[in-house]
C-alpha cells in the first residue's frame, strides 16, 4: 500500500468527506498541508486577511449551506485569533471543524517559536479536541471529528496537527467510523414522553409554541413539521433570535420575537400561555428575564437533543430529547392516529389581540432624519420585490435588534447572526462565507458604523473572489447598544461609546474596488437601497440614521418579561447594581 504524508492523508480525508471550501491563512506550522492543497483543484481555498474571519466565514457557510464549515490555520496566533469563532460556533451550535498547525511534536512544551497549547486554550470552547502525533491516526481522526462536529447537538472541533506529522508518512485507507463509546447521542424521542406531550397539547386552552435555533440546526425539515404542527394545533407560534425564519412571519399565527427586544404580545403570551411547547431553544436569560417571573402558571415540554440544556436554566413538566424533526414526526404521528382536533382557542387569541394591539414595533418618524427601524424596513420591501433569494447576517448590536424585528424571514437558513456569544465582527465575514455557498443568491449584512470594523479587512477577501456581497451600515456614529445601556443605566454618561474618526465608508469601499453609496436622508433611502441592490460586484452602503434613537421594546435587566418598556417615556430612575450586572 502507497504510504502518503499526514498532510496528503489530510487532504484526502476532506477530499473523502465532500469538503469544497476551506477558509484560512498559511504560515510556517501549516505549509506542508498548503502544499498539498496545491494538488488538490477541487477543495477550493478562501484566503482570509484573519483568522478570527475565517471562522465566522466557516460559519455563514454552514448555518446557510447545512454542510458543516472547514477552517485552517497555523500554530500560535493563527490558533488563537480563531478562538473568539469557535466560541461563537460553540454557543450557536454551528458544525465546524478548525484544523490547525501545530509545532513538531519533540518541541510541544518548550515554548517555542509560535507555540501555544491549542488543546488546552480551545479545551472549553469546544465540542471536542484533538492533538494528532501521528499521521496513521490522522485519517481517522478526522473522519470522526467530522461525524462528532455534524451529530447529535452540532459544534466546533478543534484538530491541532504538529508540523512533524504533516510531513512523516503512513497507509492510506479510508477509515471505517469509530467514535468514542459514550459518544451516543439520542436523536429518537422516548415513546412515553411523545405520548405525554401529544395529550398535553391536546388539553391546552393557551398553547404557545416556542421555537429556537435548534429547530434551524435540525434542518429543513423540522421547519415543515413545525408549521404542520402549527397548523394542526392552531397555537401562537413565537421564536429566539435564532430562531427566526423556521416559521413564517407572514402567518396569522407568528407572534413575532420574544425576549429582551421582542414583542409585547410574545412576551405576555409566554407568560399567560398554560402550555408552552419548547422546540430547540434553551431558556436563555436574554428570554426568560427574572427567572421567578418567567410563565409562572404553566406546563412546559422541552424537545432539545441536548440532554444537559434540559432543566439546565428552567424545570419543565416533561423532556423530550432528540433531534427536533423526529420529535416532531413523531408528535404529529401520534396526534392524527389519535384522531385530535384543533383545539377552540378563540378566547386565547382575542387575547394575543388585544397585546398585539399595542403595536410595540411602531416608531414615531420626524421627516428629516432616517429612522433605522424605517431602513430596515424599506430594505425588506426591496429585497422582497427583487424575487430573489436574499440571505441576511448581521452585526452585533442594535441594528440586529431592529434587523430581526422589522425584516420578515419566510425560510430558514436566511438569518445568520451571532446570538449566544454576540460576537462583533461575525456578520460581513459570515456574509463573506453565505454568499460563497449560495453563489446565487443575494447575501447582505446590516452592520453598525462600530462592528463592521472588527473585520472589516475582508472586504478584500470579497474583491478577490469577487463576490458580490452588500454590506447596509446604520451609521449613528455610536456603539449604539452600548450608548443606549448607558443612557438607561448610567444617567446617559456616554463613556467612550462615541465613534469617532471614522472612516468615510463611501471612499474605503472604493479603496477595495467595491461600489460605495451613501444615504443620508429619507428622501434618498427608496433609491439608495434600489442601486445597491441592482449593483453587480460588492456594495457598502453608509445609512446616516437618526443618532439617538433606542431600541423598543425592550426588557430592562433584572426584570420580568412582562414587565417591558415600549418607549423612552416609561422609563423611570436609574437601575439597581444587581440589575446593572446582569446588563
Amino acid at each position: 500500500m502507497a504510504e502518503k504524508s499526514g498532510a496528503d492523508i489530510l487532504v484526502q480525508c476532506l477530499v473523502d468527506l465532500g469538503v469544497e471550501v476551506v477558509f484560512g491563512y498559511p504560515g510556517g506550522a501549516v505549509l506542508p498541508i498548503y502544499d498539498a492543497l496545491y494538488n488538490h483543484p477541487t477543495i477550493k481555498h478562501v484566503l482570509v486577511r484573519h483568522e478570527q474571519g475565517a471562522t465566522h466565514m466557516a460559519e455563514g457557510y454552514a448555518r446557510s449551506t447545512g454542510k458543516p464549515g472547514v477552517v485552517l490555520v497555523t500554530s500560535g496566533p493563527g490558533a488563537t485569533n480563531a478562538v473568539t469563532g469557535i466560541t461563537d460556533a460553540l454557543l450557536d451550535s454551528i458544525p465546524m471543524i478548525v484544523i490547525t498547525g501545530q509545532v513538531p511534536t519533540q518541541l510541544i512544551g518548550t515554548d517555542a517559536f509560535q507555540e501555544a497549547d491549542t488543546v488546552g486554550i480551545t479545551r472549553h470552547c469546544t465540542k471536542h479536541n484533538y492533538l494528532v502525533k501521528s499521521p496513521a491516526k490522522l485519517a481517522e481522526v478526522v473522519h470522526e471529528a467530522f461525524h462528532i462536529a455534524t451529530t447529535g447537538r452540532p459544534g466546533p472541533v478543534v484538530v491541532d496537527i504538529p508540523k512533524n506529522v504533516q510531513i512523516a508518512t503512513a497507509p492510506y485507507t479510508k477509515p471505517e467510523l469509530k467514535v468514542h463509546a459514550s459518544y451516543h447521542p439520542q436523536t429518537k424521542a422516548d415513546a412515553a414522553a411523545i405520548d405525554a406531550a401529544v395529550e398535553m397539547l391536546a388539553a391546552a386552552e393557551r398553547p404557545i409554541l416556542y421555537t429556537g435555533g435548534g429547530v434551524i440546526n435540525s434542518g429543513p425539515q423540522a421547519s415543515a413539521l413545525l408549521r404542520e404542527l402549527a397548523a394542526l394545533t392552531g397555537a401562537p407560534v413565537t421564536s429566539t433570535l435564532m430562531g427566526l425564519g423556521a416559521f413564517p412571519a407572514s402567518s396569522d399565527q407568528w407572534v413575532g420575537m420574544l425576549g429582551m427586544h421582542g414583542t409585547y404580545e410574545a412576551n405576555w403570551a409566554m407568560n399567560r400561555a398554560d402550555l408552552i411547547l419548547c422546540v430547540g431553544a434553551r431558556f436563555d436569560d436574554r428570554v426568560t428575564g427574572r427567572l421567578d417571573a418567567f410563565a409562572p402558571n404553566s406546563k412546559k415540554i422541552h424537545i432539545d437533543i441536548d440532554r444537559s440544556s434540559i432543566n439546565k436554566i428552567v424545570d419543565v413538566d416533561v423532556a423530550v430529547v432528540a433531534d427536533v424533526a423526529s420529535a416532531l414526526d413523531d408528535i404529529i404521528a401520534l396526534w392524527k392516529q389519535r384522531n385530535h382536533q384543533k383545539s377552540d382557542l378563540t378566547e386565547w387569541w382575542a387575547r394575543i389581540a388585544d397585546w398585539r394591539a399595542k403595536k410595540s414595533l411602531d416608531y414615531a418618524e420626524n421627516g428629516t432624519e432616517i429612522m433605522p427601524q424605517r431602513a430596515i424596513a424599506d430594505l425588506y420591501k426591496a429585497c422582497n420585490a427583487t424575487g430573489k433569494d436574499v440571505i441576511i447576517t448581521t452585526e452585533v448590536g442594535q441594528h440586529q435588534m431592529w434587523a430581526a424585528q422589522h425584516f420578515g424571514f419566510e425560510a430558514p437558513n436566511k438569518w445568520l447572526t451571532s446570538g449566544g456569544l454576540g460576537t462583533m465582527g461575525y456578520g460581513f465575514p459570515a456574509a463573506i462565507g453565505a454568499q460563497m455557498g449560495n453563489p446565487d443568491s443575494i447575501t447582505i449584512c446590516i452592520a453598525g458604523d462600530a462592528s463592521i470594523q472588527m473585520n472589516i479587512q475582508e472586504m478584500g477577501t470579497a474583491s478577490q473572489y469577487r463576490l458580490p456581497v452588500k454590506i447596509f451600515i446604520l451609521n449613528n456614529e455610536y456603539m449604539g447598544m452600548v450608548r443606549q445601556w448607558q443612557e438607561l443605566t448610567y444617567e446617559s454618561r456616554y463613556s467612550n461609546s462615541y465613534s469617532d474618526s471614522l472612516p468615510d465608508f463611501v471612499k474605503l469601499g472604493q479603496a477595495y474596488g467595491w461600489t460605495g453609496i451613501r444615504i443620508e436622508g429619507p428622501q434618498e433611502l427608496e433609491a439608495g437601497i434600489r442601486q445597491m441592490l441592482e449593483t453587480d460586484g460588492p456594495v457598502i452602503v453608509d445609512c446616516r440614521v437618526a443618532k439617538l434613537s433606542n431600541c423598543f421594546p425592550m426588557i430592562p435587566s433584572g426584570a420580568a418579561h412582562t414587565d417591558m418598556l415600549l418607549d423612552p417615556s416609561q422609563v423611570e430612575g436609574v437601575m439597581s447594581d444587581e440589575a446593572k450586572a446582569l446588563v
